[in-house]
């Protein structure tokens, strides 16, 4: 495709891209969902009814995440971040940091970061290592036992909705990475960029359930598909 050299790209990331890096996905037979149920670990009412069960669930979570390490894809895409002189934005549906570990800065999380807690009794979000498990005090205000992970929960509305819709606007390449194409908001992302005139390019370990909505798809391993990708996009440039 022809990109101009100042073009803007839009790049939705999913689980896939750090399934590489040793991370459960979700869908996927072993996956995340198979071993645990959403109403008991992923809602609201979840966490009113057992607190324990998703703290321990989420510190788990976040245990996994600080062992891992970004893998090829992630390293392209940092290349691609810092690379890349028209307009980026890359939104990822994970809530692990190995794209901020692999170097990214032009990037939101929509579904939040394990990385960070909420706190319910100061409204504030606030870096978090220990395991929540143990009702730390808010760093922020102090009180005990009020902080949750600061994850987008079913039944929550995503993070940076406006940033994200205002980036589709202007979209000249949507590029989704590793991602299910069944959750939404995130599986319409596709038909917006169409709406703006954008190209759409998906990158996936097999074809999702929107693959018939992209004008191309490239499937296989992320860690090779999208390094080579980001290098046709910077010999354009």
């Amino acid at each position: 495709m022809a990109l101009p050299q100042d073009g803007n790209i839009v790049i939705l990331t999913g689980a896939g891209i750090s399934a590489e890096s040793g991370l459960d996905t979700f869908r996927d037979a072993g996956g995340l969902w198979a071993q645990h149920r959403v109403e008991d670990v992923a809602t609201p009412e979840a966490f009113a009814r057992n607190a324990d069960l998703v703290l321990n669930f989420y510190d788990s979570r976040r245990e996994g995440a600080a062992a891992a390490r970004p893998n090829a894809a992630h390293a392209a895409l940092a290349r691609l971040d810092r690379e890349w002189r028209g307009g980026l934005l890359i939104v990822t549906q994970n809530v692990d940091d190995l794209h901020e570990r692999a170097g990214a800065e032009r990037l939101l999380h929509m579904h939040g970061s394990l990385a960070l807690a909420w706190c319910t009794a100061c409204d504030a979000r606030v870096p978090i290592a220990q395991d929540l498990i143990d009702r730390p005090a808010c760093p922020a205000c102090g009180a005990s036992g009020h902080l949750r992970p600061d994850v987008v929960w079913f039944g929550e509305m995503p993070y940076e909705m406006d940033r994200i819709y205002a980036a589709l606007g202007i979209v000249d390449l949507f590029v989704s990475i590793g991602t299910s194409g069944a959750v939404y908001p995130a599986a319409g992302f596709v038909q917006e960029a169409r709406t703006s005139g954008a190209h759409c390019l998906e990158i996936n370990l097999e074809p999702s359930q929107g693959t018939h909505v992209f004008h191309e798809a490239r499937h296989g391993q992320a860690g090779q598909v999208v390094p080579a990708w980001v290098d046709e996009v910077l010999d354009m440039a």
